[in-house]
């Protein structure tokens, strides 16, 4: 695991990394990346009444246009990294909307689905590579699995938001709070216990997705339905801009990094 790799040797791994590490602001950032997700899928797809299918059509593009620039990057760069997270979140709201709604899934069958999907890109993940990462992303097919599984895993979270605020009656409010129980349990299990740091990962990173899209339906469902009733463009808009002061406060300028080729050249950085 990451956290064994000794201080400076850390920092260097840091440098070609292209994902951040993993801390409270990262989940903070996240989880306004997933309620971004949903209420501006919702916005494309509901205000301005383009439909699921184009909905999803529109993300896609935007999902293929970010993963490309992240791909081509040799380094983290933390907007290009935060653009494709959103954009897996809208596609995964307008796909998962897809699924339930325009195909008749409905919620449980597309959860079940998705959740096996989620399952075998892991699987297949750790048969290929030998490992499962969440850090230390710095091989293109690490990169490729990494992002595949967070495309299913935020379609997966969409699905399971709705259906335990929709099928099983506990509305949004609700919904959100149980989410948010489940990650403090994920979290604590990080803390008391011996299970995979990349499994709790991942656990968390599917449940932030849910979190994110009950959280959005609190705000902007109408008042009947347990909602805010606020603008769905206002308020992914307000979102945006709270996720770009959260990047921007947390991301460490290149200033502050050790550089690379000075460590390669004192030999404190092993290969991979």
């Amino acid at each position: 695991m990451t956290e064994n790799w000794p201080p400076v040797e850390r920092r260097g791994r840091d440098l070609i990394s292209k994902v951040p590490q993993v801390t409270l602001a990262f989940w903070v950032i996240k989880i306004l990346a997933t309620t971004l997700g949903e209420t501006g899928g919702d916005a494309v797809t509901m205000t301005m009444k383009l439909g699921y299918a184009v909905g999803s059509l529109i993300f896609l593009g935007f999902f293929a246009v970010a993963l490309a620039a992240q791909v081509a990057s040799k380094r983290y760069r933390p907007f290009v990294y935060w653009a494709v997270v959103v954009a897996t979140t809208t596609v995964g709201t307008t796909m998962s909307d897809y699924f339930d709604r325009t195909l008749g899934l409905g919620y449980v069958k597309s959860s079940a689905i998705l959740f096996v999907g989620v399952l075998a890109v892991l699987f297949l993940w750790h048969r290929v590579m030998g490992r499962i990462e969440f850090e230390d992303i710095v091989t293109k097919r690490d990169e490729v699995f990494y992002w595949l599984t967070i495309l299913v895993s935020n379609t997966l979270g969409t699905a399971l938001g709705d259906f335990t605020a929709d099928d099983l009656g506990l509305g949004f409010e609700r919904g959100a709070l149980v989410f948010a129980g489940l990650i403090v349990l994920v979290a604590a299990a990080h803390f008391f216990t011996k299970i995979s740091d990349s499994v709790l990962f991942w656990a968390a990173y599917i449940l932030t997705r849910p979190l994110g899209a009950t959280l959005g339906d609190t705000l902007t469902k109408p008042h009947e339905q347990g909602g805010f009733e606020l603008s769905r463009i206002a308020a992914s808009l307000v979102i945006a801009a709270l996720m770009i002061v959260g990047v921007i406060l947390t991301y460490r300028s290149s200033e502050e990094h050790v550089k690379l080729s000075e460590l390669e050249r004192d030999g404190l950085l092993k290969p991979h």
